[in-house]
Formats: C-alpha cells, structure tokens, sequence
C-alpha cells in the first residue's frame, strides 16, 4: 500500500478528510519550499501537492502562473524540484508528496529516468496535466513498476466513458476539476460538483479530492461533506505571493489551520 493509499485509509478510518495544500516548488525562493512543506504539515495538511514550475502551464490560472515565473527565476525545473522533496523527505517519511506539472519536462528527462528519480527522491504520486490517458500507458507503467500512484484530472466535461478509461489507470486519488477553465477561475457551484462526484463514486472506489475552486474555508468546508479530499491551490500560491519572507511560513501555517479547522 503507497503512502498515499494509506493517508486515506487512515482518514477514513477516523472518519476525515484529506487535506492537500498546493505550492510551487521554489516560490518565492527555493530555500522557502522545504520549509513551507513542513509548516503546512504541521499544521494539519495530509498530502502536499508540489508543482512544477512550467513556462507555458495550459491549466493553471493568474496567480500560479506567477508563482511559476516567480520560480523560474531561480532556475527551479523538474530536477530542482526533485531534489527538494529528496530534501524534505530527510525529515518526514510518512506525508505523501504529490508532483503536478506537465509532460514536457519528464519527455525531456525520459520518461524511465524520471520514474526511478522520482522513486529514489521519495514522491508518492504523479500528476501531469497533459498526459491523456489514451497515450501515457507506457508512462503509466513505469509510474508502476516503482510504486508511483498515477494522478489523472476529471472534470465538468468528462464524459463516462473517458471516466471509466482513467479510473482503469488511476491509482491512489481522482482529482475532480470542480470548474471549467483555469485554477482559481471561478466560483464553484457546490451542489453541482456533489452531484458530479456523486456520478463519479458510481464508477470506481477510488478516493475523489476536489480542487480548483477552493477560496476559502467555508467552501472546503462544503466540500469535505462529500468529498474524500479538498486541494486548495490559487489561495494558498496567493498568500505566499502577498507575504513577506518574514511573514511567509506564519501566513501560510495559519491558512493551513483555518482550513483544517473548517474540514474538520
């Protein structure tokens, strides 16, 4: 069982929810990213999801594409940002880390060299926004052969038939994209996306998480009623973006807490 199944059979288990905060790995500055790790995890994330800063994201809204080129700055690509899990896992070996990014960066790694870097560097799960699940099976596989979890998107516009096509593949997690369009693009319609969860339960058991448009605590809230995790990405990548360095981890811990309170 990866680490990421087990976070969810032990919240399950107590009758909780995920929490997964996202950030870009070396926003504002990759010395802030381990560190930031750490503070979410104490102060009541379940899973990091770490973005990959990427200088065309197709996916993501305003604030994390400047949180991208924030990062880009600093020269931080897919091997940086392996490194930094390498180093987070130092002193947590127990909170699944995530990787978000797209599959430009891990072509042009290789595909096998990726998988064993993200293996020896301690990543759960992978999620790349642009792999289509009719063309990644031989990524797909080596995912496998190092006990990767394999992350894939659903969303509004996801037909059952593609639905059945990712849940053959997924593993650990589906991210149900709770909009149409960019992260952070709208305000969500919460008894629509129930209802779309709800439809996608009937076609696998795998835990669903709900992201792209959780602003604030009142909506994860909302969400932890039906759903099995809340991401909360553009309002976290927000905060750090109107912290100062000496105000960065505080800002961020409390955000984390207020949000867990909420959930819980």
């Amino acid at each position: 069982m990866s680490r990421i199944q087990s976070t969810f059979a032990t919240l399950k288990a107590n009758n909780k929810k995920a929490l997964i905060p996202y950030i870009t790995a070396g926003d504002p500055h990759p010395k802030f990213t381990v560190e930031l790790m750490h503070a979410m995890v104490k102060s009541g994330a379940d899973i990091i999801e770490l973005g990959v800063p990427f200088s065309d994201p197709m996916a993501d809204g305003p604030v994390i594409q400047r949180a991208s080129e924030r990062a880009l700055v600093h020269k931080v690509g897919l091997r940086k940002v392996l490194a930094l899990v390498k180093e987070f896992r130092l002193d947590d070996d127990n909170t699944p880390v995530v990787i978000m990014g797209y599959a430009n960066p891990i072509e042009a790694m290789g595909i096998a060299t990726f998988a064993a870097s993200a293996k020896e560097s301690g990543v759960d799960g992978v999620l790349t926004v642009d792999y289509p699940p009719e063309e990644c099976e031989g990524f797909i596989a080596e995912l496998n052969k190092h006990d990767i979890d394999s992350i894939f998107l659903l969303s509004p516009t996801t037909e059952v038939k593609r639905i059945d096509l990712v849940v053959k593949q997924a593993t650990g997690f589906l991210y149900y994209v709770s909009l149409k369009g960019v992260t952070g693009a709208a305000n969500l319609d919460v008894e629509e996306v129930k209802t779309r969860v709800a439809n996608i339960r009937k076609q696998t058991s795998l835990p669903v998480g709900v992201g792209f448009g959780v602003k604030d605590a009142a909506t994860a809230k909302s969400v932890a009623a039906f759903a099995d995790a809340v991401v909360v990405g553009s309002r976290t990548v927000l905060t750090i973006e109107q912290s100062s360095e000496e105000t960065l981890v505080a800002n961020i811990s409390a955000l984390i807490e207020e949000l867990r309170s909420a959930i819980d």
